[in-house]
């Protein structure tokens, strides 16, 4: 199964300068705890801006045009082909992970959407592509926990696609 997973503010703001632009721990425990002995798929700059190392407990693919790419501890993918090719022969769940231009490559491909959505606007210099909303059914929401560590209004959202895609 293939799935999105991200965070945006209000405005679709998902990054500044290959980083998140907001600290939200809950946010960052909901996508360890989905992605977790699963696979993530980012862009080479997303991989970078984490600090070029791969995250615990998850296989980690880098999508990039780069054919001398390579970096320790992960998988690197150069066609989008590539990357649905493995996700077809994955038993567990292949989470797109960022950015932009990787979420917009794979939406058409994906089965289910996790967003969570923060209650404020940040500065930002990248957004989520467009998503056509219609063919999506909203099946979970819940309202995240504002407190001293996470200071911004936040939900969780998940979405499942009303057609399959092939």
């Amino acid at each position: 199964m293939l799935a999105a997973i991200w965070a945006q503010d209000e405005q679709g703001t998902i990054g500044k300068e290959n980083r998140l632009p907001w600290h939200l721990p809950n946010d960052l425990k909901f996508f360890k705890q989905m992605t977790e002995n699963n696979t993530i798929v980012m862009g080479r700059k997303t991989f970078e801006g984490m600090g070029s190392r791969p995250l615990p407990n998850r296989q980690t693919i880098v999508l990039t045009t780069d054919k001398e790419y390579h970096a320790d501890g992960v998988l690197v993918y150069h066609t989008v082909s590539d990357v649905l090719d493995y996700a077809k022969t994955f038993s567990g769940i292949t989470f797109i992970a960022g950015g932009s231009a990787v979420y917009e490559n794979f939406l058409p491909h994906c089965d289910v959407l996790y967003r969570t959505v923060i209650h404020h606007s940040f500065e930002g210099d990248t957004k989520f592509p467009p998503v056509n909303w219609n063919d999506w059914t909203l099946i979970n929401l819940s309202e995240g926990v504002q407190d001293e560590e996470n200071s911004y209004a936040h939900q969780f959202e998940t979405y499942q696609r009303k057609v399959s895609v092939d």
